[in-house]
């Protein structure tokens, strides 16, 4: 590296940044471009109807998803640790940024939120927030997943239709107007489209087809997906309903819209933040979310496909975190919707034989290249056949095959989870998140206060008193103190009673302060109590 001028500040901070970013031989990645380039070609095939359809589902501009899929392959691809993961814009999101946008009043608004939820996730990086996945209950996460994909399947039923109305409006069950989720969605399909429903008819059944064992088995189709193969075969019925069915031709109000950004005019294309609306508390209370859901998304997604690699390579969580609010302030500030590590494109990435994340970041650039050069044809896409891929998607998530799987389990599992997908889809995402994160946390709480010690009695002793002893765990944490406070209260009278700490390395102040008081007014039950290896009270 050439020496870099300038104060001690600036060295520190340049070199931090070479190290985090630049410190791998990037030679050594372009010798893998044989494995790469075909791989990152697959994921560009998968991406652009996913990129356009996310940002449909989300109530966007169909040229923000794309942005962020750009975004998320340079940038993201570059900066991140992790070899395979792909990122862009995610389903998991679409509901809150649909959300969003109607509680902010504008796109722009919402743009300032990913930035800003962007900054948080740097600054989680920073604070080594990465752990963070293994502190939600896995039964709300899929409860979670498992709702935004039941939502996802009925905001895209509209579309499917070709009605010019959303079938349900917000992502809230109800509308204050006497309408719900689903009298709302009834009264869109009398206002259906037959040439839009034929093409999403059709496009549903190939892509459930291309789920077969006997086309997943042929090699041609892990390089043809069958999103391609969809969007390709919409485009191509529609321009033969325009030749010789023009009652059935699908209107350009349903087809892709993407703008030319080589024609003149092109630089009111172009959305930024609106840095006026920082003070709005709705705007950091969309940031908050965002950050939140996209980083546990994020660290979802790289630890499965990190088992997925058969080089067993471990993405750093703290630096994805980092690369990952990075992405989303760059996305944000261009106007694009907030991004995710995103299992579907790291999934076909892996199994397209990449060996390096230049895959990735050569999927970005052949989004910008398709984006720039060939707006007229995305443009001829149907969003009926957008539809029928993430109803898909939306199937995906929400299987029946996972509320099979989930009710085998104990009720502790299984009762979070239903309760966080009713209460999604009755509430909305965050309520519904917040109340199966406290069902799972009752739970939670519920199996710690049973095993905070081991409990031994023994026959009378020769003094006549029953040999009570009390053999505390590794760890004694204040949500033991019930189960501890309920032992030492109903401990028979007249008994001789050992509390042992020699096995713990840690016990919290409460436990402590519960098991002295203990101890200290049990000789007017006629109880001997003997402290073995328990720490005395420190209040400093």
């Amino acid at each position: 590296m050439p020496p870099f001028r300038g104060s001690t500040f600036h060295q520190s901070i340049f070199k931090n940044y070479y190290y985090c970013t630049m410190k791998e031989n990037f030679s050594h990645y372009l010798k893998s471009y044989r494995s790469d380039l075909p791989a990152g070609l697959v994921v560009f095939l998968v991406a652009l109807p996913l990129c356009l359809g996310i940002a449909l589902a989300s109530g966007a501009p169909l040229f923000s998803g794309i942005i962020t899929g750009v975004v998320g392959g340079i940038i993201v691809g570059l900066l991140s640790g992790s070899q395979l993961s792909v990122s862009g814009p995610a389903a998991g999101l679409t509901v809150i940024v649909f959300t969003a946008i109607a509680e902010l009043g504008s796109f722009e608004s919402f743009l300032l939120a990913v930035v800003l939820a962007g900054m948080i996730q740097v600054a989680m990086g920073y604070v080594k927030a990465g752990v963070i996945g293994y502190y939600f209950p896995s039964s709300v996460i899929k409860g979670m997943l498992t709702a935004i994909g039941l939502i996802l399947i009925l905001k895209q039923i509209p579309h499917l239709l070709g009605v010019d109305q959303e079938a349900f409006g917000t992502t809230q069950y109800g509308d204050g107007e006497g309408h719900n989720t689903f009298t709302n969605f009834f009264a869109a399909i009398g206002q259906l489209h037959a040439g839009a429903l034929a093409v999403g008819g059709i496009s549903l059944l190939v892509l459930i087809l291309w789920e077969q064992p006997f086309i997943k088995k042929r090699a041609w189709s892990r390089i043809v997906p069958g999103a391609l193969v969809v969007v390709l075969l919409g485009v191509a019925i529609n321009q033969l309903f325009q030749a010789f069915f023009p009652a059935l031709a699908i209107n350009t109000s349903h087809l892709v819209g993407l703008p030319d950004l080589r024609g003149s005019g092109s630089e009111a294309i172009w959305q930024f933040p609106a840095l006026n609306t920082i003070t709005n508390p709705l705007v950091w209370k969309t940031a908050l979310v965002i950050a939140l859901i996209a980083s546990l998304e994020t660290l979802l997604s790289v630890e499965a496909i990190d088992k997925l690699d058969p080089h067993k390579r471990r993405t750093p969580l703290n630096r994805e975190l980092k690369a990952q609010g990075v992405g989303n302030i760059i996305a944000g500030m261009l106007g694009g919707l907030p991004m995710t590590a995103v299992i579907v494109r790291s999934s076909a990435n892996l199994e397209s034989g990449s060996q390096s994340k230049m895959s990735a970041v050569y999927h970005g650039l052949l989004l910008a290249s398709a984006v720039l050069f060939i707006p007229a044809w995305l443009n001829m896409i149907p969003l009926s056949a957008l539809a029928a891929i993430l109803i898909l998607v939306g199937y995906k998530l929400a299987k029946p095959r996972i509320f099979v799987e989930q009710y085998k389990l104990k009720f502790e599992q299984f009762f979070p989870f239903i309760a966080t997908v009713v209460a999604i889809l009755m509430t909305d995402l965050l309520v519904g998140i917040f109340i199966g994160l406290n069902i799972g946390i009752f739970f939670i709480l519920k199996a710690n206060y049973k095993t905070p010690y081991f409990y031994h009695d023994k026959e009378r002793s020769e003094m006549g008193k029953k040999q009570i002893t009390i053999l505390l765990s590794e760890h004694v944490s204040f949500i033991n103190k019930a189960s501890l406070q309920l032992t030492l209260d109903h401990l028979p009278p007249d008994s001789l009673v050992t509390i042992d700490g020699s096995r713990s390395q840690d016990i919290d102040f409460d436990a402590l302060n519960i098991i002295h008081d203990f101890a200290s007014v049990a000789s007017e039950r006629n109880i001997q109590v003997t402290l073995k290896d328990v720490p005395q009270l420190s209040l400093n």
